[in-house]
Formats: C-alpha cells, structure tokens, sequence
C-alpha cells in the first residue's frame, strides 16, 4: 500500500489489513476502480452500478478516497457489508497519484477505472474483461461515453459536439476500433489498462491528470503514445457503456474556456516531457492561436463552433503562458 493510505473502519470497525485480505482472495479477474475527491453526491450511483456488474468471475471494486473533506468516507461506509468493496484514502492531492494507489492496492491484472460521477452498464466489466482475454497485446481499452444532463437543462446552443467531448462525450460509433492516432484515446472516465503494462511504464505520470481544482490533462493520451510506442494496441470497445453526469457549474463558459486554458497547459507539459520543449512552442503556439481566432470568424453565424474556436484559442494563451515560463525557467538555471 502506498504510503500515507490508510484503510477505512466499517460500521465503527477496523477493516482487517487490506494486503492479508487480497491474499486470501481466490484470483481476482479484473478490478474496478474509482478515485474520488469531494463527490459524495454522485459516488454513490458510480459504486451502485459497479457492485451491479453482471460478471460471472470474480471482480473487486476498489474506491480511492483521495483527500475528500465531504461524506465520500460514509457513503462507502454504507456499502461496506458488500465483500468486493474496499476504501483506501490517499492524502497526496492527484488523479494521477490516485490513479497508482488504486493499482497498488487492486490485485486484478486488468484494471478498470471509473469516474466518480459517472455510471457503467452492467455488461461493463465483462466487455472490458473479454477484450484483454482474447487479445494479448491489448495494453489500454476504454468505451463509449454517453452524457447524463442535469434535471430541467437541456444541451446549451452555444456547447458544439466537440466541447461536448470535454463534458466526456466519446462516441467512435458502434464497432470496435484498434486506435492508431493518440487524439482519439478514450476517456479517462471509462478507462482499463492492463496491470504489466502501467508497471513497465512506471505508472501514471503524475505531472499530468487534475490536481484539486486545476484541470490538467492529456495523461491518457500519453499513455496511448506509450502503448503504440512499444507495439501494445489500444482499443475503443463501443459495447462498454459508460454515462457521465454533466455538473450544473459545468455548464457555464467560464468552466470552458479554464478547461481549454488547462489543456493548453497540458499539451505544453506533455511536450516538456516527451524532450519537445523550446523556442519552437512559441510559434506553434502562436499560430494556433492566430488559426483558433481565424475560424472563430468564419463560423461567427454558428454560436457553438464559434465558441469552440474560442476556447481552442484561449487553450493557446495558457500553452504559450506555460511554454514562457518553461524557457525562462531553463534560462535561470544556465
């Protein structure tokens, strides 16, 4: 168990050491994953359409309580009398750092991560589970992602299909597709990767996924690089169905236009870390910013691509923001 986890009591109890626990487990054919920060009014659907699963194996469901401050702890609590449900809280604020505490604690060897705010469909884990059985060298899968819209709200005019996709929305049609192009990864809401290959990789990199409330990301496009790097394959499985609710703050511009100013942000880091810093961010970031507001104006009659541009506009400040003070803090140290 990493350090700085602690496992939860039930019903006033100390949970026996989870490790003792795992090894007297038969053989766990795929664990399911949640990590969690401050969503106890959503958790509770997400953990309920996991324990629901119609899997005929034997399958756990592991929920990282990453620094929750709200009631994420009791609504565990409240379902702890189910045997295959396990806590574990990590102090260390990170999706990333949230993500490696769930799999050090997991002991399947496929490992499926669901969103706290999002809801699988009971074949989830069993499409999920079949896709690595019969392909060995599947290394990450993931599936469709349908959105869940609040009470009474309805999608804004202004939200076009591929702001919609920063809502979760992940929809490549209804065969199964070998993912060739890092872009078109799935989403890290409905996401499974294969235990020996994050241990080759060394995890998820937690320079990259949200931290708090900033909205950092691309990690699972960087693994996806990985993955094809090292002649594993990638696969969107239409059949494993996950919705995802659509938060009521989410539904504002502001929330897009930060999100779009994070995964500028994103992109430069992830960049950083692939060895392609330097002056050449500048004009990539410059041009694509030029190019954003360029499109803007063409499609100034159609309110959602006009926006969409916008944000893919604004997301070039925040690259170039980030991209600055990379260079200037490597001129610092010469």
């Amino acid at each position: 168990m990493p350090s700085g986890a602690e496992v939860a009591k039930s019903k006033g109890a100390e949970v026996p050491n989870l490790k003792s626990k795992i090894k007297s487990m038969p053989d766990t054919q795929i664990s399911a994953i949640i990590c969690t920060h401050n969503r106890d009014t959503y958790l509770g659907a997400a953990i309920d359409s996991l324990l629901a699963q119609d899997f005929a194996a034997d399958f756990e469901i592991v929920v990282v309580d990453n620094g929750s401050s709200d009631r994420t702890r009791e609504v565990v609590e409240q379902r702890s009398h189910n045997p295959r449900l396990k806590y574990v809280f990590e102090p260390t604020i990170g999706l990333s750092v949230a993500r490696n505490t769930g799999a050090k604690v997991a002991s399947g060897d496929i490992l499926a991560y669901l969103d706290d705010d999002a809801v699988a469909s009971k074949g989830w884990l069993q499409v999920l589970y079949f896709a690595y059985y019969n392909n060995s060298k599947l290394a990450i899968a993931g599936g469709k992602v349908t959105l869940l819209w609040p009470p009474e709200i309805e999608q804004p005019r202004w939200l076009s299909p591929g702001l919609a996709a920063n809502l979760g929305a992940y929809d490549l049609g209804d065969s199964i597709i070998y993912i060739e192009q890092p872009g078109l990864t799935p989403r890290g809401l409905n996401y499974s990767i294969r235990r020996s290959f994050l241990e080759e990789i060394g995890g998820f990199d937690p320079h990259l996924g949200r931290v708090g409330k900033n909205l950092l990301s691309n990690e699972e496009l960087q693994m996806t690089e990985f993955a094809l790097q090292r002649n594993w394959q990638v696969a969107y499985l239409p059949e494993a169905l996950v919705a995802h609710n659509v938060a009521p703050e989410r539904l504002q511009r502001s929330w897009f236009l930060n999100r779009g100013w994070w995964q500028g942000i994103s992109e430069c880091y992830r960049e950083e870390l692939a060895g392609k810093a330097g002056i050449a961010q500048l004009q990539r970031g410059s041009e694509r910013f030029v190019r954003g507001l360029y499109k803007a104006l063409q499609y100034f009659s159609d309110p959602a691509e006009r926006f969409d541009k916008l944000v893919y506009a604004y997301g070039q400040i925040g690259y170039l923001n980030a991209a600055i003070q990379g260079l200037l803090s490597t001129s610092n140290k010469k």
